[in-house]
């Protein structure tokens, strides 16, 4: 589980599609320099987040890190577009007992988006961004939370029809997080409140077991009945 809130900014040291060694896995990997700042207290199996994508530690130095990228990942997010010099937004797992300044975020990845504008407002900057799965749309609400690259940002609007929203980064964060070197026409990592998909998830049952007549008829009809008693007690 993580906060959304980055801890700081690493840079790639490679991407390796194949990488044998004992490490990788003989799979893809992803190895990250200047993250000294959140490996003082990490072990090998860690999970610690690189643009918002949940990753396990596989080898660690004390400024440099490894990790394993499953097919999945690559086909979610943006990682396997990373080069060489190119800056990632980091943060560990939430521990216990310590403040949490963003929202739920699990670091799973649901799609990509494209940054379609990019707008300067006094010291703040708006950005458009165009969602590849435009399924997403119904968790993506005016005011709601959404994870960009891993940065707990507030939804300021949004376009169903058309698959966007926007967001604005005021000047601290553009300085934290590595946003303001996208350009547009570049992809970010989305994650969606993971809340919203459990209630949906939830209502959507209850709602199907009423259409075929089980149990969760009378759920509802007890629901409502609880409602009408308390209006007719007022």
């Amino acid at each position: 589980m993580f906060t959304g809130i980055v801890e700081c900014m690493g840079k790639v040291i490679e991407f390796a599609s194949l990488d044998i060694s004992a490490a990788g896995g003989n799979g893809a990997s992803l190895a990250i320099s200047g993250a000294k700042q959140i490996l003082d207290d990490c072990h090998l199996g860690d999970s610690i987040s690189i643009n918002g994508t949940c990753l396990t530690v596989t080898e660690f130095t004390d400024d440099t890190f490894k990790v394993g990228v499953a097919p999945e990942t690559l086909s979610r997010t943006n990682l396997g577009q990373l080069q060489k010099g190119d800056p990632v937004n980091l943060e560990r797992a939430l521990a216990a007992g310590h403040r949490f300044g963003g929202h739920f975020v699990q670091g799973h990845i649901d799609a990509t988006a494209e940054i379609i504008e990019i707008t300067p407002d006094a010291n703040s900057v708006w950005y458009k961004l165009r969602v590849k799965d435009p399924k997403l749309m119904p968790y993506i609400i005016l005011k709601g939370f959404i994870a960009v690259d891993g940065t707990s940002l507030t939804v300021c609007d949004v376009n169903d029809s058309e698959a966007w929203f926007t967001i604005m980064m005021i000047a601290y964060t553009q300085t934290h997080v590595i946003m303001p070197t996208k350009k547009i026409g570049d992809l970010v990592n989305l994650e969606v409140d993971m809340l919203g998909k459990y209630v949906e998830k939830v209502t959507t049952s209850i709602l199907r077991g009423a259409e075929e007549g089980s149990s969760a008829t009378s759920y509802i009809e007890k629901i409502v009945q609880r409602v009408l008693e308390k209006e007719s007690n007022k």
